[in-house]
């Protein structure tokens, strides 16, 4: 995996939001190798993570476990209607060789949850419609206040959103805080 759409998320994947089906793979192994799983486990497993900005689909996990199952690196156990998932020593084997990767992906999701955490509590607000725990900074009663409401109003006429328009959407504030981060700088090319 490359890394996630947007300036101040990094890199993109490699297919936008999604993993590459080989990199989705390997996460679900190492994953598995923690504990078994069950398939909505580790959908609501990589969404917690990612802090909601990666939530694979079950028409993605499922085929990738079918296929992790079907290629001896993991393997299922029938309970009921459900299906839980472990890890064959294939299976283990195959995290080893992908150790570094697989580490900086799950680093990744993990930063990102928290970045987006972060942007998440900057855009709640208490009853009083006082941001709470930001500081003086947020109290601004000028025009930095006046766009963050205007911001806030025309989220909430939009919601709710599909999928696209949540991505053109976050975009657009990937955009904006890579430009109040850069401080009127030009941003690099590289």
């Amino acid at each position: 995996m490359r890394g996630f759409k947007g300036g101040m998320f990094g890199e993109a994947f490699r297919m936008g939001r999604k993993f590459a089906a080989g990199d989705l793979q390997l996460v679900i192994l190492a994953l598995l190798a923690e504990q078994p799983r069950h398939g909505y486990e580790l959908i609501k497993l990589l969404e917690e993570r990612s802090g909601g900005f990666y939530v694979p689909s079950p028409g993605v996990i499922y085929p990738a476990l079918t296929y992790l199952e079907e290629t001896g690196l993991a393997e299922v156990e029938n309970e009921g209607t459900k299906k839980l998932y472990r890890i064959t020593a294939a299976g283990r084997r195959r995290v080893e060789e992908n150790r570094d990767m697989i580490l900086h992906t799950l680093a990744k999701l993990e930063r990102i949850g928290e970045k987006m955490a972060y942007v998440k509590r900057v855009f709640e607000t208490d009853r009083d419609g006082a941001d709470s725990d930001d500081g003086d900074f947020m109290q601004d009663g000028g025009d930095i206040r006046a766009a963050r409401m205007l911001l806030r109003s025309a989220l909430r006429m939009r919601y709710p959103w599909s999928k696209s328009e949540a991505a053109r959407i976050a975009g657009i504030l990937e955009r904006a805080a890579t430009e109040i981060l850069q401080g009127g700088r030009p941003q690099a090319r590289g």
